[in-house]
């Protein structure tokens, strides 16, 4: 069987780190993206075409989570990852806003229990992925796994030393684990869209001062925010590293401009939408038979 990736449209493929190549991140725009009708429109006025996007995206995102329910033949697993504050949170909020809760999931990753730590680094992941029919969303994910886990590898414990972090060739095996993983799900009826929210380290200050500005928004500001802000370099770095290893023609990575919100969401959305459509799904369908037995309850009913 042959595996394919997400078809998406060509504005939005613009944006897919390119399988196999080298990655640097500071070649992707974090700002709004402009094409040429955006160039002509204006910030402004771009703003308020992608802003009706979104809400036929949403209007759309309904119509073929419906479809996706009803067939029941694959799953959709949307990823999300980026830096503090990137907005994955609003994106969840504002994309997924008009689809049905009963066909759709989502599930954030905090430090792994003790139970979870003892198992493969997968483990945890792979018991909460979606049924056929279902979106699942990951608000963070099993990717942490090569970020965190890479900044800061004393979180990792309870390793020989021989296959630990400092290991020859342990990271590599994880990418491996994971590309592996995919390749798995999507096999098996799962498409498998993956974002990183791309936002600049000026904008991250501003959206943490924001927090800090307004008692309504001081629940949402952590201190470890701030520390782990100390290794922005470190995590570029591994951004990179996990980008290049790990977007595949099957299941590719898109960086999303992320410094501004409207930007983010409507191209996620986009995406989503164009991909689920792209699986050519249909409802089930019914027999002559059933047909008959239908509209003889349908005469039914009418008669009473």
């Amino acid at each position: 069987m042959e595996l394919k990736g997400p078809k998406v449209k060509d504005y939005i493929a613009k944006f897919i780190v390119e399988p196999g190549k080298q990655v640097r991140l500071k070649d992707f725009k974090t700002g709004w993206a402009e094409n040429e009708q955006m160039k002509k429109l204006g910030e402004d006025k771009s703003k308020d075409l992608l802003v009706e996007m979104l809400e036929k995206d949403r209007s759309a995102l309904a119509a073929v989570q419906d479809l996706l329910w009803s067939s029941r033949t694959h799953a959709v697993l949307i990823i999300l990852q980026g830096m503090d504050t990137a907005g994955k949170d609003g994106t969840i909020r504002h994309v997924m806003s008009g689809v049905n809760p009963q066909g759709c999931s989502v599930h954030g990753f905090k430090v792994p229990s003790t139970q979870e730590h003892n198992h493969n680094f997968l483990w945890r992941y792979s018991n909460v992925l979606p049924e056929r029919g279902e979106i699942g969303i990951f608000n963070r994910s099993y990717y942490e796994d090569v970020l965190v886990t890479r900044v800061h590898p004393n979180i990792i414990s309870g390793f020989p030393k021989d296959i630990g972090p400092d290991a020859d060739g342990f990271w590599k095996g994880r990418y491996y684990d994971i590309n592996a993983f995919e390749e798995h799900l999507i096999r098996n009826g799962t498409l498998i869209l993956k974002f990183f929210l791309h936002i600049s380290k000026d904008e991250q200050k501003r959206r943490l001062l924001d927090r800090l500005e307004h008692k309504e928004k001081y629940w949402k500001f952590s201190v470890a925010d701030l520390t782990e802000r100390q290794f922005w370099d470190n995590y570029i770095k591994v951004y990179e590293k996990m980008l290049e290893a790990t977007s595949t023609d099957i299941a590719p990575w898109f960086v999303i401009p992320g410094d501004y919100k409207w930007v983010a969401r409507t191209a996620v959305a986009e995406a989503v939408v164009t991909a689920i459509k792209g699986l050519n799904l249909s409802y089930p369908s019914v027999s002559d038979d059933e047909i008959k037995r239908l509209m003889e309850a349908k005469k039914k009913l009418q008669a009473e």
